[in-house]
């Protein structure tokens, strides 16, 4: 039983992997424990969204992943 949370852009770098299993369920302060330290002082910041199970969340402090859910993390978006 696990959810996978993926790691997106500069984010990846932050975290040194693409991906990581973690137990589920997962919720959002145990997103923020399984990321680490630089991981999640980016994740609360406004600007960086977080989709599980392919939905980005509008509230994702009410995260509530469940076994077999993708986590994706997503930091924001530029370009021109």
């Amino acid at each position: 039983m696990a959810v996978t949370i993926v790691f997106l852009g500069p984010l990846q770098d932050m975290a040194g992997q693409a991906s990581q299993e973690v137990p589920a369920p997962l919720d959002w302060p145990g997103l923020l424990a399984a990321v680490g330290d630089a991981v999640a002082e980016q994740l609360q910041q406004e600007r960086v969204n977080v989709a599980c199970a392919g939905k980005v969340l509008t509230e994702k402090t009410q995260l509530q992943a469940h076994d077999g859910d993708e986590v994706a993390l997503l930091p924001p978006v530029s370009g021109g």
